[in-house]
């Protein structure tokens, strides 16, 4: 025995030592058992003063299995001792480690010897989140983890597929040589950087991408928006096609929007300064400024039949009425893309413009302005640097596309897929993550042998990409939200890794259910982490400020209970080290 309880306050039970404290090993954050006749309870010695020891309780030992939670507080006569080393891993290891069914995650900093690890179902078939500052060992401790899940040496991992969205471009020199170590293992890289020719450049094949992606990859402000998004795509499957089925489509469109025009009511100058407008830049070679309009008698061009004449009106209006109407097709049908065929971002541009004046958005001019600026920036991504990750090189359907990526260069199953999303500002980044994520999603979610093909989507620095931004308000939802709701069933799990999740999605977070919490400094953060993660302690709270580099507090289903976790280095590491200024600095102070 250590001591004699002598109080027990809510969770918390003191301990009058009775033993020489400079005779014994530290005994903080050492766990006890208080024995009783009928039951044994076990907690952890969180402070000591003035020879007194406090303990929070933290489970029961029934029939030698930790059970976590105390129903039954002990008594006073209690029996308080030390667990032994030897007996430890029953409350905060693993006792009979499996390969397959376990995953080594480090060593106790506590007790010196005693490994640490998860069951693997319990933490990879649940989302999980990894918290630290900078410089705490968060992304060392991320490439150990899957190095140890990846190297077994009994059990092969061969059906992993793990997608690390890597903010840094940090984590390729710590995969790019697994298959040396494992040889069923394999690597495969994505790059945004285009000068870069030994991995592979990241691109996706626009004709996968739906409204909601649209909206996101041109910065949509208001649900207003949308539908000329979708108009536009219906537009595509007509511009990508057939030249004689697009003529048709155009002057249909043209011929409807001047005609919205002529009958707008507005003043007959404006009528054609608007005619002129739209015929300059939109036209075809059956529709433009210089089509024939005959007429018994003689021949002239569209454009002089705008002429206002001296009681200030158009006379030839009832006219170009007739005319436009001759290019209305109502058997004209438009359906969204269904991913069977191939169309660039030149196309996408053309069915925008036209997408523009049709469905009477010249009628209003804030709707115009609107969509009129989703334009501009659909030009400025078909004309600027960021047009290669959505030009694909040949068609391809999105099962293909997926196979692909999970093919390594050597022709085997891709295990780790590294998407290294540096060389891109961060909008891109952000909206080049959510329509991945949601690709994966949706194949998941259409996979016929249902939860069997499981993927796991870990996202570096996940505070820029997860935020509770406006997709649920324009679009009715935020794929990482619905992801941490739904995915589990479908056999999507996230992985959110971050130095700041007080700028996290609240809802992400909270459907997360296990942690790694390395050393945290922002009060904001702590206090954060404090409010909206389920199940953490007070006493978990206190240790996050005085984490050494590399030690960690990882909780939640896959853990018995709260526990420090001294993770190994990886090796090879992440690119992620600091940068050594003293090296950099100075050079020897030699004479020549």
């Amino acid at each position: 025995m250590i001591g004699k309880i002598v109080g027990i306050e809510e969770n918390i039970v003191t301990l009058k030592l009775t033993i020489d404290l400079d005779t014994v090993p530290a005994l903080l954050n050492l766990y006890v058992v208080m024995e009783d006749e009928d039951k044994t309870c076990v907690g952890e010695i969180i402070d000591i003063k003035d020879g007194f020891a406090y303990i929070n309780l933290v489970g029961e030992l029934i029939n030698e299995k930790f059970v976590f939670g105390v129903i039954r507080k002990p008594t006073f006569a209690a029996k308080t001792k030390l667990i032994s080393k030897e007996k430890i891993p029953v409350i905060i290891g693993i006792e009979d480690f499996n390969e397959r069914k376990d995953l080594y995650l480090g060593k106790s900093p506590i007790y010196e010897g005693v490994n640490l690890g998860v069951n693997i179902n319990s933490f990879f078939s649940n989302h999980f989140s990894i918290f630290g500052s900078t410089g705490s060992g968060k992304s060392c401790s991320v490439a150990r983890i899957f190095q140890n899940l990846l190297t077994k040496k009994e059990a092969v991992p061969y059906k992993a597929s793990i997608f690390i969205f890597d903010a840094y471009g940090e984590y390729h020199s710590a995969f790019k040589d697994i298959n040396k170590y494992a040889p069923h293992i394999n690597f495969k890289a994505y790059t945004t950087n285009t000068k870069f020719s030994e991995t592979e450049t990241l691109r996706i094949p626009l004709w996968f991408l739906s409204v909601d992606d649209l909206a996101l990859l041109l910065g949509v402000e208001s649900p207003t928006q949308l539908p000329i998004i979708e108009k536009a795509l219906k537009l595509v499957t007509i511009f990508g096609r057939e030249e004689s089925e697009v003529i048709k489509h155009k002057n249909d469109i043209i011929a409807r929007a001047l005609l919205d025009i002529l009958s707008s009511g507005r003043p007959p100058a404006q009528i054609r300064d608007q005619v002129f407008s739209v015929l300059s830049t939109y036209n075809t070679k059956e529709l433009n400024l210089e089509t024939p309009i005959f007429q018994p008698g003689y021949v002239r061009p569209l454009k002089q039949c705008l002429i206002i004449d001296a009681s200030g009106k158009i006379r030839e209006m009832e006219l170009l009425t007739t005319f436009m109407e001759k290019f209305l097709d109502d058997n004209l049908e438009l359906h969204m893309p269904d991913g069977t065929f191939r169309y660039t971002l030149k196309d996408l541009k053309d069915a925008f413009d036209f997408a523009l004046i049709s469905e009477g958005s010249l009628k209003s001019d804030k709707i115009y302005d609107d969509a009129n600026i989703l334009r501009v920036r659909l030009a400025s991504l078909v004309n600027g640097d960021y047009s290669i990750y959505f030009d694909y090189p040949k068609f391809i359907t999105k099962e293909q596309y997926i196979r692909e990526l999970l093919t390594a260069p050597n022709g085997q199953k891709a295990q780790i897929i590294n998407f290294n999303i540096n060389y891109v500002d961060d909008r891109l980044a952000k909206n080049l993550t959510k329509i991945y994520s949601k690709l994966i999603f949706d194949y998941a979610k259409d996979y016929s042998k249902r939860n069997s093909l499981p993927f796991h989507i870990v996202l570096e620095e996940a505070h820029r990409y997860v935020q509770n931004d406006r997709d649920v308000e324009i679009l009715g939802y935020n794929i990482f939200e619905r992801i941490t709701k739904e995915g589990r069933k479908y056999g999507v799990i996230l992985g959110l890794i971050t130095q700041r999740p007080s700028e996290m999605s609240e809802t992400s977070l909270s459907q997360c259910n296990n942690f790694l919490i390395f050393k945290m400094l922002h009060p904001k953060d702590v206090q954060y982490i404090k409010e909206m993660v389920p199940n953490i302690t007070t006493e978990v709270i206190k240790k996050l400020r005085i984490l050494q580099p590399g030690i960690c507090v990882g909780f939640g289903s896959a853990f018995k209970v709260p526990v420090l976790v001294k993770m190994d280095m990886p090796s090879p590491a992440p690119s992620s080290a600091s940068c050594d200024i003293s090296n950099v600095w100075f050079i020897d102070n030699k004479q020549s």
